[in-house]
């Protein structure tokens, strides 16, 4: 009989926390609150040395559970179970706070009702890199009120954004150096192994002070509006739908009428795979969708033997697939994407971009790949700006960034270009 039946799984030890692993002998004591009261907090948060760790599968017992981590600044973490599926899903949802864990059996505990009254507007959710969580913590019915995600803190101070290096630097804690082992570790197997409720415990736990230490360098530096916009903008595409067919490798050199069967058999694979929470590329890869594109099967059996793996998972849904394959080859031709060689002004423009950007970046103390990708400075140059602004606009930066981009680009961009005797760059054609 296994711990959710009721026998006693065995104890680990990790990171200095205890794991009670019984849902029915729960670790209840009330950790002093946090209080912040603004983006800096009165009072740091030092680390919890040696935090509890309760593991609960038992519905009537979360709410007893989160009692224990009931405190305004909590840490939220997901460890997902989903490499096959189509969804996101949660294996196991862990709540932190200075002094305990509470682990949540997702495997067992399909929604959470509990957890997402906690997470209310008085109780400030901390996360890492929040756009891998929010999915799967909404198929459990939660939607935190506030959230807060240190990875993006991190990226606007110019801290490295992977948790275990940021919380040595920050808070000088250290965590396990198997990490990768534990990522790619089958979190719903139960009972749940003591190391890996350790390992789980050992991140979220001290999201709350590593908070409350990035939200007072913010506040120092004066990037709480860059960090806002950019929360808000990571909120927003973690919410939307970013699949889509043009996304395919090597879909944009296909001829038209390629680029129409690709789609449809792109179009009747997410469907299929979205109707049995299959994950697409293990139905069917991509690299084959694209083949079948440039030369498509003729029978359903060639479909399938085009297919270099999962051959009898492709069976089983290879009647919509193939049925795509007509609709495609009778679908109006989509044409290709324009892509008009740069000229040489063009390249000099945006070599001189992509160094003054990278100068901005280093007297700011941040990752040039996070100030402006350099990718987007193409639109900008191509685009003939008129201003900085302008050019920032084309190159689809945000607020933030543009305020300290728009000066420095601008300046570059007249100083790399020929002009027409008045200072102004001439413009192509």
């Amino acid at each position: 009989m296994d711990a959710q039946q009721g026998q006693r799984p065995r104890w680990g030890r990790a990171h200095g926390a205890s794991w009670t692993g019984s849902s029915t002998a729960l670790a209840c004591g009330r950790p002093r609150a946090n209080r912040i009261d603004r983006v800096v907090a009165q009072d740091l948060i030092e680390p919890a040395a040696t935090p509890s760790v309760s593991f609960v599968d038992d519905a009537t017992l979360v709410r007893e559970a989160l009692q224990a981590v009931d405190t305004e600044v909590v840490g939220v973490d997901v460890e997902r179970a989903d490499a096959d599926r189509y969804f996101r899903r949660a294996a196991l949802v862990q709540i932190g706070a200075h002094e305990h864990c509470v682990l949540l059996d997702a495997v067992r505990l399909t929604d959470l009702p509990e957890l997402d009254a906690l997470l209310d507007r008085d109780h400030l959710a901390v996360l890492h890199a929040v756009e891998n969580d929010l999915e799967p913590l909404a198929r459990l019915g939660v939607h935190p009120a506030r959230m807060a995600d240190t990875a993006i803190a991190a990226a606007m101070l110019g801290l490295p954004t992977g948790l275990s290096k940021l919380l040595t630097e920050v808070a000088g804690v250290s965590l396990t150096s198997e990490k990768e082992a534990f990522q790619r570790a089958d979190w719903e197997q139960r009972p749940l192994p003591g190391e890996m409720a350790a390992y789980a415990a050992g991140d979220v736990v001290h999201l709350p002070a590593l908070w409350v230490q990035l939200a007072a360098r913010l506040e120092a530096t004066g990037r709480v509006s860059w960090y806002e916009e950019e929360l808000a903008a990571t909120l927003a595409d973690a919410t939307s739908d970013q699949r889509d067919w043009t996304r395919v490798k090597g879909a944009a050199r296909l001829d038209p009428q390629q680029r129409a069967l690709l789609r449809a058999m792109w179009q009747a694979r997410e469907a299929e795979a979205r109707a049995h929470d299959i994950a697409p590329n293990l139905l069917l890869h991509d690299d084959v969708l694209r083949d079948l594109a440039v030369d498509p099967p003729r029978t359903e059996a060639q479909l399938v033997r085009r297919s270099p793996r999962r051959r009898g998972l492709l069976r089983e849904h290879v009647a919509p697939l193939f049925a795509a394959v007509a609709v495609g080859l009778e679908a109006e031709p989509i044409a290709r994407p324009q892509s008009a060689r740069p000229t040489d002004d063009e390249r000099a423009a945006f070599d001189a971009l992509r160094a003054r950007r990278a100068a901005v970046a280093e007297e700011h103390g941040l990752d040039a790949g996070v100030l402006c990708p350099s990718k987007v400075l193409w639109a900008a140059v191509t685009g003939a700006p008129r201003d900085g602004e302008e050019l920032c606009a084309l190159a689809g930066l945000r607020a933030w960034q543009t305020g300290v981009l728009a000066g420095p680009l601008w300046e570059a961009y007249v100083g790399s270009r020929p002009d027409d005797g008045d200072g102004r760059p001439r413009e192509d054609g």
